[in-house]
């Protein structure tokens, strides 16, 4: 499919990609993930990710606008708590 020109849909382009780097050529340290790039870095569905928000289990959020993040502390803090859910199970 073409991709239509900026100054034509008076939309700017979506740029994604690479980590985005500082004038200095160091990249920049992620701070936080979409909901996709959540899902993509920890391997689950998106749906799975819904699923266990609805359940309670989902990492914190924090809302800019319309859009929602998770901090990489956050989703840390999840994926910890994952663990220790399992362990828990696991032993019992």
């Amino acid at each position: 499919m073409a991709r239509v020109r900026d100054e034509v849909t008076g939309r700017r382009s979506r740029v994604t990609g690479g980590p985005v780097e500082q004038p200095g050529g160091h990249p920049i340290p992620r701070a936080a993930y979409s909901i996709a790039e959540f899902c993509e870095a920890y391997g689950i569905a998106i749906r799975t990710y819904f699923n266990l928000r609805d359940e309670g289990k989902g990492p914190r959020e924090m809302r800019l606008g319309r859009r929602v993040l998770i901090s990489v502390e956050s989703a840390l803090a999840w994926a910890r708590e994952r663990e220790e859910e399992t362990a828990a199970a696991n032993a019992a």
